[in-house]
């Protein structure tokens, strides 16, 4: 075999019978499969079955009447072109359990298949699923809510969704898939889906729901994980279906949540995690071993991605692998979206060739893109390509949005240190940040270099790190907090998080927030929860009641910035929209934004400081938009108007009056905007 070479000194290697594998871009033009027809798939009465294995010497299928039988029929596969391994059974083999025994070298492994659609309980075993059989009623012909005006992104945990018995949900479905088709579950208030038609948000970002290591689907509810753990990328999740050992209903399931979330008129994105493995001995691994995994030059795993190992994204079949499944739950899942876990971790080259896959599937736009613009550690990439960082922006399509971790920052405070405060939460010196942030960073601060303000996700809190209201309380008080206290909508915290939100709110680029920010999710200070106890992670219904303040601010917020195209605005020439930009004092600054439609200019102020601040107003046709109190509220102003301390106001002017004198942009002004 060719391709099992000894190296003294070489880059990318794995031990193969005592010997090494040594990636080339030859290997790749040899051995590079374009099909997408890997895995098993029923056709007309048969069963194909296809593997890319190109190292093995003998490949034979196993055969099992369910997930844990021992009892199996072994089948030989043969050896076709470019790698691969066929066999066709003459059976429909729907429902059929299966794995692979592979000989390589003289070596024996057993593996499951990469490329499957379906598994059995907790993953060990591949399932083959004529995926017909597993549409809800109505699925094929059910449709995306059409596209609004702006993206406004709602990023849930599944499990947090319905896990509290007061969300309503019948217990058989508490932090299930089923959960999202629960119809009307709250008595005295809104929860579920029926809470987030109300507040109007555009999308759900489903944290990872493809089949993932760590739990234990047999387990009981008390275990909990965000799912960041790749196991069988094509499959949905067991452990939120309300079968774990039918492999169809966890198909079922899944698609009957993505289809009551598009009924609601909200679209849906799905968190993927292209960037590692569970394990480095994964499923390909096992059938290509030393290619799906990264190594650096003495032969060791890459851990770019902290988690022990990285996907060797570069390569033609990784490239190929990722692709692939992106497209397929597009189009078999009907997803709307797809946000990539340490997108740092891919390639720019990658990225552009899947929203150009996509574009050319479902039309320019249609599917929604984004990532972390980071990786953990650095990563050795393959030659010719580029890491999709933040450096790189620019080699990204200009609709691939990044996380804009500064306007994170510049609004609530680093988020690697608890006590480190930003704008809203007493933080100084921070007013040319926040200003530059206005404009979704085109004005190049830091070097970042975006091609416009869709390449921007503007957010104040994830799922990682503290909950936004966390770390307010955790910078605005001082000394250990008791449980009871992270509940209470604190006057001085409450302000905060409102200003916080209306910044967010009214920057340029795409909004995104975590699920419950709304109404003062809190962990109790826990910042990686990724899997303490669902009862810290899950979302408290009641709250909505305790926060109803807030509630209603987030509403206004979302129902204002959609009427507000000066914002929603994602052009290129966006930034030019946004004009005055003016530090007036210390936590005190305000712009204007050429709007249009049925208001021609908005005046927007944010006022951190401790101190009411008036702002003079020329003409009568000004209308407060929202304030400190309330958003998407029409209230005529005339000579003057005060911006309360600790909050936002936005103006809207109907007709051609002189600009507000206060924000006018003076010499002096415009001379201190460029020292920023």
């Amino acid at each position: 075999m060719q391709w099992l070479l000894l190296y003294a000194d070489i880059r990318g290697f794995v031990s193969l019978n005592n010997q090494l594998f040594h990636y080339t871009k030859e290997f790749d033009r040899e051995y590079e499969y374009r099909g997408a027809d890997l895995g098993a798939e029923c056709r007309g009465g048969e069963t194909v079955f296809k593997l890319w294995a190109p190292f093995a010497d003998r490949v034979e299928l196993r055969l099992f009447p369910d997930g844990e039988s021992p009892q199996s029929r072994s089948l030989p596969m043969g050896a076709a072109s470019k790698g691969v391994w066929e066999l066709t059974v003459p059976q429909d083999l729907h429902g059929t359990y299966y794995d692979f025994i592979m000989e390589t070298g003289g070596e024996t492994v057993r593996t499951a298949d990469p490329y499957a659609k379906g598994c059995c309980c907790n993953g060990d075993r591949s399932m083959v699923v004529d995926l017909r059989r597993t549409d809800p009623e109505g699925f094929l012909q059910e449709r995306s809510p059409k596209q609004g005006r702006e993206n406004i992104i709602y990023e849930l945990h599944i499990k947090d969704f319905s896990y509290d018995p007061d969300s309503g949900v019948p217990e058989p479905y508490r932090g299930k898939y089923k959960a999202f088709t629960a119809t009307s579950p709250g008595k005295e208030y809104p929860t579920c889906v029926e809470y987030l038609r109300k507040l109007g948000v555009t999308h759900v970002h489903l944290l990872p729901f493809f089949d993932f290591g760590w739990l234990d689907e047999e387990g009981d509810g008390s275990q909990f994980n965000w799912g960041y753990d790749p196991v069988n990328y094509n499959v949905p999740e067991g452990s939120f279906a309300t079968d774990v050992h039918d492999g169809t209903v966890r198909i079922r399931e899944c698609k009957e949540m993505i289809q009551a979330l598009h009924k609601a008129g909200i679209r849906v994105i799905m968190d993927v995690v292209y960037n590692h493995t569970h394990q480095a001995d994964s499923w390909l691994e096992r059938t290509a071993p030393g290619y799906f995994n990264r190594r650096d030059r003495d032969g060791k795993l890459s851990d770019g991605s902290a988690c022990g190992n990285d996907m060797a994204a570069g390569r033609a079949m990784v490239d190929h692998y990722i692709v692939h499944s992106v497209l397929y739950w597009a189009r078999e899942y009907h997803i709307d979206g797809f946000r990539f876990d340490l997108m740092g971790l891919l390639t720019t080259e990658l990225m552009n060739r899947i929203q150009g896959e996509l574009d050319q599937a479902f039309g320019a736009g249609e599917k929604l893109l984004y990532g972390e613009p980071w990786r953990a550690k650095e990563s050795p990439m393959e030659a010719g390509t580029h890491a999709a960082v933040k450096d790189n922006v620019a080699l990204l399509d200009e609709r691939i949005a990044v996380f804009s971790d500064d306007t994170r920052d510049a609004i609530k405070g680093d988020v690697f240190f608890a006590a480190d405060p930003g704008f809203v939460n007493g933080g100084s010196r921070l007013e040319g940040r926040i200003l530059h942030a206005v404009t979704g960073w085109k004005t190049h601060a830091d070097g970042f270099h975006p091609k416009s303000c869709s390449q921007i996700i503007n957010y104040v809190s994830a799922h990682d790190n503290f909950t936004l209201w966390d770390k307010l309380l955790l910078t605005m008080r001082k000394g250990a907090l008791k449980p009871e206290e992270y509940l209470v909508p604190h006057r001085d915290v409450l302000a905060a998080n409102k200003l916080a939100a209306f910044i967010c709110f009214t920057c340029q680029g795409n909004l995104f927030f975590q699920a419950g920010e709304e109404f003062g999710r809190t962990k109790f200070g826990d910042e990686n929860s990724y899997r303490s106890a669902p009862e810290v992670n899950m979302l408290r219904w009641k709250q909505t009641l305790v926060f109803q303040e807030l509630v209603e601010y987030y509403r206004g917020l979302i129902r204002l910035r959609k009427k507000l195209p000066g914002l929603c605005d994602k052009s290129p020439e966006a930034g030019r929209r946004i004009s005055g930009q003016t530090v007036h004092r210390d936590g005190v600054v305000s712009f204007l934004v050429d709007n249009g439609g049925d208001w021609e200019q908005l005046h927007i102020l944010y006022n951190a400081s401790d101190e009411d601040y008036n702002v003079e107003l020329q003409g009568a046709e000004w209308e407060i938009l929202a304030d400190g109190e309330q958003a998407d509220i029409r209230r005529s102003v005339c000579g003057g108007v005060t911006a309360a301390a600790h909050s936002g106001l936005l103006l809207g002017k109907r007709s051609r009056t002189p600009l507000p004198a206060a924000v006018s942009l003076s010499a002096q002004a415009a001379q201190k905007w460029n020292e920023i």
